[in-house]
C-alpha cells in the first residue's frame, strides 16, 4: 500500500493512502497553495501571548480534522451505506473547512466585518484557485457539494453534521489539540469512545450517540465548557486581541486621513488599509506574517497613538483587564468614570478603553438547546430495553447543569491601573 505519513502530536500517525483516487485527491489538496497557507495562520490567534506553547497552526488542526473524519466514516461505513463521492466530499470539506480564515482569524473578521466560511465557499468553488481546480478534476460536482456541506445544505445531512454541528470532527480535534499545545488540561475527553459510539439515525438523517457513549459525550461537552471559560476567553488573550484591534482600527483611520500608516505597495494589505474591496486572491494572499510585519513598521509611525499601540503589541505590553461583576445598576457609572480617568491620563479612550464581551464568538460556546438549529443538537440513545433517541439535555443532568454565562470586561493601559482599581473596588 502506497501512503503519505504525517507525524502528529495529537493523533501520532496520520496516514493518507496514495494508491486510490480519493487518497490522491486529499494529498493534492494538502499540497495546494491555499491549504499550505494555513501553515502561516495560528490556530489560536494570540493565545501564545498567554500560553507560550500555543504555536500550532490551522494547517495541523485541519489535518487532524481530516484524520478524524476518515476514522468516523470508516467506522460508520461498516454499518451504513455511504456513497463514494459523498464520502470524498465529506473528507475534503473536513480538510478545507478553515481555508477561508484571514490573518489572526477571528480578530481580523471582527475588524473587517467578514465571515471566513464565505471565503471558504468561494475558494472551493472558484475556477481561479488551485483547490478548485483539484476538486473539479476529481468530479465536476465536487466543489458544489463541498460548499453545500459547509453551508449545511448537503444531503445526506448527517455528513454535513460531522463537519459542523455541536458534535463534529472539527471540535473533537481542536479541544484535544488546544489542550495539548496550551498545557491546559481542560479539553481532554475520551475521543475513542465517542467515535465508537457515533451512529446514524437514517430515518431522520442525523447522527446520534448510542447509549454506551453518553458519559463520553458528557465529558466532551464539559471539556468544551471549561476550555471556553479558561482558555479561549482568558483575560490576557482577550487583552492582546483588544490591543491588536485598536492598532488595526487606528491604522485604518490614519490611512483614511492621509497620515503615516505605512503599507507595502501593491499588496493586499495595502488594499485593506485603504478599505478597498478584496478579491479572493487578495484575501488568500494574506496571513499572520503580513499583519505582524506592518505592525512592526508602525512602531516608527509619526502618529503617536498608532506608534504606541504597535509598540505595546510587539513588546507584549498589554492592557489590564477586569471583569464587570458589580451590580448591573452600577456599571454605567463605573464605565463613565473610568473613561474620564483614561482621558485625564492622556489616553484616547476610543483606543485605550475597550469593552470586551466574551460571549461574542458563537462558535466557541457551551452546549445549549436555545436558539440552535435542530440539526446542531446532540442526540443520544436513551435506554437499552426500549431505546429511544432524545436530545441529550433531556437525558443528562450534567449537561443541563452547563448553564449559559456571559463575561463582560474592560481593558485599559496598565499606567492607569491604580485609578481604575480604586473605582472598581470602591
Amino acid at each position: 500500500m502506497s501512503e503519505r505519513i504525517y507525524r502528529d502530536p495529537v493523533h501520532n500517525i496520520i496516514r493518507l493512502r496514495t494508491d486510490t483516487d480519493e487518497g490522491r485527491l486529499m494529498v493534492r489538496l494538502i499540497d495546494s497553495n491555499e491549504f499550505q497557507r494555513l501553515r502561516r495562520i495560528k490556530q489560536l490567534g494570540l493565545a501564545l501571548f498567554t500560553y507560550q506553547g500555543a504555536e500550532h497552526s490551522r494547517f495541523t488542526h485541519s489535518l487532524g480534522v481530516l484524520h478524524l473524519m476518515t476514522r468516523v466514516l470508516d467506522r460508520l461505513g461498516e454499518k451504513y451505506r455511504i456513497d463514494e463521492e459523498a464520502r470524498a466530499a465529506a473528507r475534503a470539506a473536513a480538510l478545507l473547512h478553515d481555508i477561508g480564515h484571514g490573518p489572526f482569524s477571528h480578530v481580523m473578521e471582527k475588524v473587517l466585518n467578514f465571515h471566513h466560511e464565505a471565503w471558504t465557499v468561494e475558494a472551493v468553488t472558484s475556477s481561479d484557485t488551485e483547490v478548485g481546480e483539484v476538486l473539479r478534476s476529481f468530479s465536476p460536482s465536487l466543489p458544489r457539494r463541498i460548499a453545500e456541506i459547509i453551508e449545511g445544505r448537503f444531503r445526506p445531512a448527517f455528513l454535513a453534521q460531522l463537519v459542523s454541528s455541536q458534535l463534529d470532527v472539527d471540535r473533537m480535534d481542536y479541544l484535544l489539540r488546544d489542550s495539548l499545545m496550551t498545557g491546559a488540561k481542560y479539553g481532554y475527553y475520551d475521543l475513542e469512545w465517542v467515535i465508537n459510539a457515533i451512529e446514524v439515525d437514517e430515518a431522520s438523517d442525523r447522527i446520534y450517540v448510542s447509549a454506551r457513549g453518553l458519559y463520553a459525550v458528557e465529558e466532551y461537552l464539559q471539556a468544551r465548557y471549561y476550555m471556553f471559560r479558561q482558555v479561549y476567553f482568558h483575560r490576557t488573550l482577550r487583552s492582546a486581541e483588544a490591543v491588536l484591534r485598536s492598532t488595526l482600527r487606528r491604522a485604518l483611520e490614519v490611512t483614511e486621513a492621509g497620515g503615516d500608516a505605512w503599507s507595502a505597495p501593491g499588496t493586499a494589505f495595502e488594499k485593506v488599509l485603504r478599505r478597498s474591496p478584496l478579491s479572493l486572491a487578495d484575501h488568500l494572499e494574506m496571513d499572520d506574517s503580513d499583519v505582524l510585519f506592518h505592525i512592526k513598521q508602525w512602531q516608527n509611525s509619526d502618529d503617536r497613538i498608532l506608534r504606541d499601540l504597535s509598540r505595546r503589541f510587539v513588546g507584549r505590553r498589554l492592557f489590564k483587564a477586569i471583569d464587570l461583576d458589580m451590580p448591573e445598576a452600577e456599571r454605567a457609572g463605573f464605565l463613565s468614570a473610568a473613561r474620564e480617568r483614561i482621558a485625564a491620563a492622556g489616553f484616547d479612550a476610543d483606543y485605550y478603553f475597550i469593552e470586551d464581551h466574551a460571549g461574542d464568538i458563537p462558535y466557541y460556546s457551551y452546549y445549549s438547546v436555545d436558539a440552535v438549529e435542530p440539526k446542531s443538537l446532540i442526540y443520544v440513545e436513551d435506554g437499552y430495553a426500549r431505546p429511544s433517541i432524545r436530545e441529550i439535555s433531556e437525558v443528562s443532568e450534567s449537561v443541563r447543569g452547563l448553564r449559559g454565562y456571559r463575561l463582560d470586561r474592560v481593558c485599559f493601559p496598565p499606567e492607569v491601573k491604580d485609578e481604575i482599581y480604586a473605582l472598581y473596588h470602591r
